[in-house]
């Protein structure tokens, strides 16, 4: 096949591609690698001969997701401390390769939920709830009949619950954030306090790189004691930027320059439900 025309095609699925191992694994860079492997298979084998390109590389994708899956679950019980994915920023609007990616919820909390769910299960979820493939496609990436897809699907869908968007307007989730951010930086303990739910929990992943905490802290008071402690140490030259991390508002802190950790916020009822805290080192090397 014409490699121009071979690149082409696999740049219409990339986003796709990206949008699908991200969900899977939690992971930017392993996302990015995986994608990557991808198109250099793609590109080796005679594709003139793939009936169906999406599927054929969604099938490269998933499984080796599934690969790295298998052998993360056996990391992830020596993890110091909680697991969050990797923050994912999609603050740029103007590009187009973030348009698919966009589309769909990314929420930490959603990214979670799926941890629940066995490797299959995770991408028959994901290729039905988010991609919206039919069960004959999906069954073709998986290797399973469509009749075992559907009853993996509506297994994995009872094992997660009916997920629904607790999350506010865009406009009222940015403003809370900010106003969290402010009542950090300034010291406001009523206005944080006031912002909180008073069952939030915070939830920092530090991995064992860094100084995080190594259970959730649970509740407005005890999360406001624990700001307050950090900001009586922090030196003069840090600084933030808002963004938007996996899908929702959220800040990115910088110390001399260096990216210290990325926070995310889940808002029910307009209060700030869980704070995610993202400072392990190795999941911020992709920020700048």
């Amino acid at each position: 096949m014409n490699d121009v025309h071979t690149e082409q095609l696999f740049i219409t699925y990339k986003s796709l591609l990206f949008s699908l191992a991200f969900r899977m694994l939690g992971s930017v860079q392993d996302a990015e690698d995986i994608v990557q492997d991808a198109y250099i298979t793609w590109s080796e084998q005679p594709v003139n001969h793939v009936q169906n390109p999406k599927a054929y590389l969604c099938k490269i994708v998933t499984n080796r997701c599934i690969d790295i899956l298998k052998s993360a679950r056996k990391q992830r019980e020596t993890y110091v401390g909680p697991w969050l994915p990797e923050p994912l920023l999609t603050d740029n609007n103007n590009d187009p390769a973030l348009h698919f990616i966009m589309k769909e919820s990314l929420s930490t909390a959603y990214l979670l939920l799926l941890e629940q769910l066995s490797e299959t299960e995770r991408a028959v979820f994901l290729l039905r709830e988010v991609l919206e493939y039919d069960y004959n496609l999906i069954s073709e990436v998986v290797g399973k009949s469509s009749s075992n897809c559907r009853q993996i699907f509506h297994r994995a869908r009872k094992a997660i619950g009916n997920h629904t968007a607790t999350q506010s307007s865009p406009p009222k989730t940015s403003a809370l954030t900010e106003q969290f951010v402010s009542a950090v930086v300034s010291g406001n303990v009523n206005k944080l306090l006031s912002l909180l739910a008073v069952d939030a929990t915070l939830v920092s992943d530090g991995g064992g790189k860094t100084k995080a905490a190594l259970v959730p802290i649970i509740g407005a008071e005890r999360i406001s004691r624990f700001y307050m402690g950090i900001m009586a140490k922090a030196k003069e030259d840090f600084s933030f930027k808002y963004t938007i991390v996996n899908g929702e508002p959220g800040i990115v802190l910088y110390a001399e320059h260096q990216v210290l950790g990325v926070l995310s916020l889940q808002i029910k009822n307009d209060l700030i439900q869980t704070i995610y805290w993202v400072v392990n080192p190795d999941k911020l090397t992709h920020i700048k």
